[in-house]
């Protein structure tokens, strides 16, 4: 029985997003030479991999010279804040402390990092006041 399609994108998926996100659109070799540099990829796995993406309509493809470019029909933002509600709702009952508790347990920022959270922290805060 074939896997259902993920609404989220795939860690594979993502690590592309996340290259054109950074690079802008590019053609299959672009995409391989760049994931490459990571670990090896087969040419014909990443052009089936963004055409699966063309599909789920996660990218966009057009014809450039004699082959094509890739670029993201989805927004960087919308795409981390989609999967970040959907984590905190299933793995967190929706409880954002725990996400935070949970976050801080594996990362282990450091204090310039812990500053600039309690910073946000703030400035959200202050939004959400001024909303009210």
């Amino acid at each position: 029985m074939p896997r259902p399609r993920s609404e989220h994108p795939t860690p594979g998926e993502l690590e592309v997003l996340q290259l054109l996100w950074q690079r802008g659109p590019a053609t299959v070799r672009q995409v391989v030479d760049e994931l490459n540099r990571l670990r090896p990829r087969a040419y014909t796995s990443v052009m089936s991999l963004l055409n699966v993406m063309v599909d789920k309509r996660l990218l966009r493809r057009k014809p450039h010279g004699r082959a094509f470019l890739y670029s993201p029909r989805v927004g960087e933002q919308a795409t981390l804040q989609e999967m970040v509600g959907d984590l905190v709702k299933r793995a967190f009952g929706g409880s954002a402390e725990l996400l935070v508790a949970h976050a801080l347990e594996q990362t282990d920022p450091s204090a310039k990092e812990l500053d600039q959270m309690r910073r946000m922290i703030d400035e959200f805060r202050s939004r959400k006041e001024d909303r009210a």
